[in-house]
Parts: structure tokens; sequence; C-alpha cells
């Protein structure tokens, strides 16, 4: 988060954003019910189970509230220099 971004939507917004963390947390649920049977320790994943590979956190528009990762505020911004 220190390069400047530009909404890729909008097009206008430089400067209000709201940053969303993402805390991946793996789980196995219950078929029928969809309840958590059993919380998955990241270090103990099965063959079965991918771990999450996605960016850490997004980014939100402040204007028109358009979600995307951070390269693509970043790029934009890098375009309209």
């Amino acid at each position: 988060m220190t390069a400047p971004y530009l909404c890729p939507n909008c097009k206008t917004n430089r400067s209000r954003f709201n940053i969303i963390e993402q805390q991946a947390k793996s789980v196995k649920l219950h078929p029928q019910t969809g309840e958590v049977v059993e919380e998955l320790d990241q270090a103990l994943l099965g063959p079965l189970h991918v771990p999450y590979t996605g960016p850490d956190y997004k980014v939100q528009c402040g204007i028109c509230g358009l979600i995307e990762d951070e390269l693509s505020f970043i790029k934009r911004a890098q375009l309209n220099q």
C-alpha cells in the first residue's frame, strides 16, 4: 500500500478507499446442514483440501464501491499519470 491508487471503475477517486483484510479459515462442513464440523489447521490440511492462496487484502473504492485486488487500483493510477 505504498503506491498511488485510482479507481478502475469511476476513474476519479484517488484518495478514498477501504482496505479489506482477508483472513482465510479452513473448515469442514456437515454436508446436509452446512454446520461447521471442524476447523482445520493450515499446517495439517489433507491432500483433498487446497489451501487459500488469494490476496491478504482487497481494496474497495470509497466512492463507487468497487472491490478489486490492489493491483487493479495501482495499474489504473500508473496508466493515468
